[in-house]
């Protein structure tokens, strides 16, 4: 919640210099962290425009980066980095929940901490950059939150994992998705090792993967699945003849 009276625009100057950015508006900052809760002035339009802003930027961002990647690669960490979870962290390190307006209720029930409304709120920010300076400044403010992250990061690490992978190789191919089932889970409850079976009904094929988590049992399977399909699919192989 925004601080009352002489804090206010202490907190706001603070941020501002977190972001790298001053307003020359400074109500379109107020609007950017002011929740709908509070009133009718929110940042709901701001966070659309902060939205189309952020992946503009990211975009441009990881064109720079990886210029050996694939749009399908560039698409898939432009996702990660633009997700809930990452717009989130960004809220934190810039101390938003102390600078939110909400109304006393949507406080108290803990909204300040919400990570929707803080990554909707990291948004509107850019938003209200965008509009209050235009596309280079909110680029400039994209580039300081993410840019770190974007140079420590390689295009691989962000590769689909091996069920996605194994669903749309078997869809290219018009067969039906693989079914997972568990077939044996051993240890004790704190320490259990998963045994998974993935199998593609319509060709006779099924492999077991294990881990300490169903997840990662079904990842190990879909994998070696994957593995002896794109064996099976080279020239002379069962699926070519």
């Amino acid at each position: 919640m925004v601080p009352r009276n002489d804090n206010a625009n202490a907190a706001l100057a603070a941020l501002q210099k977190r972001l790298g950015y001053r307003f020359a508006q400074q109500p379109l900052l107020v609007r950017a962290l002011t929740h709908r809760s509070f009133g009718a002035d929110h940042n709901e339009r701001l966070e659309f425009l902060g939205d189309a802003v952020l992946n503009l930027a990211v975009s441009s961002l990881l064109y720079e980066r990886f210029s050996g990647s694939d749009e399908g690669d560039l698409t898939r960490v432009r996702a990660h980095l633009v997700r809930e979870d990452s717009l989130h962290r960004v809220a934190l390190a810039l101390g938003l929940p102390e600078v939110l307006r909400m109304s006393e209720g949507e406080a108290r029930g803990g909204g300040a901490q919400r990570p929707s409304i803080l990554a909707d709120a990291v948004e509107a920010l850019l938003g209200g950059i965008y509009l209050d300076g235009g596309f280079a400044p909110a680029a400039e403010a994209v580039r300081a939150l993410f840019g770190e992250i974007i140079q420590a990061t390689e295009a691989e690490s962000w590769s689909k994992d091996a069920k996605t992978e194994l669903q749309e190789w078997l869809q290219a191919r018009r067969f039906a998705v693989p079914a997972y089932r568990i077939v044996a889970t051993r240890g004790q409850a704190h320490a259990q090792t998963f045994e998974v079976e993935c199998a593609v009904a319509a060709l006779g094929l099924a492999e077991k993967g294990e881990g300490k988590s169903r997840r990662t049992a079904e990842q190990e399977a879909a994998r070696r699945l994957l593995e002896s399909l794109k064996a099976s699919d080279q020239p002379g192989g069962p699926l070519r003849s």
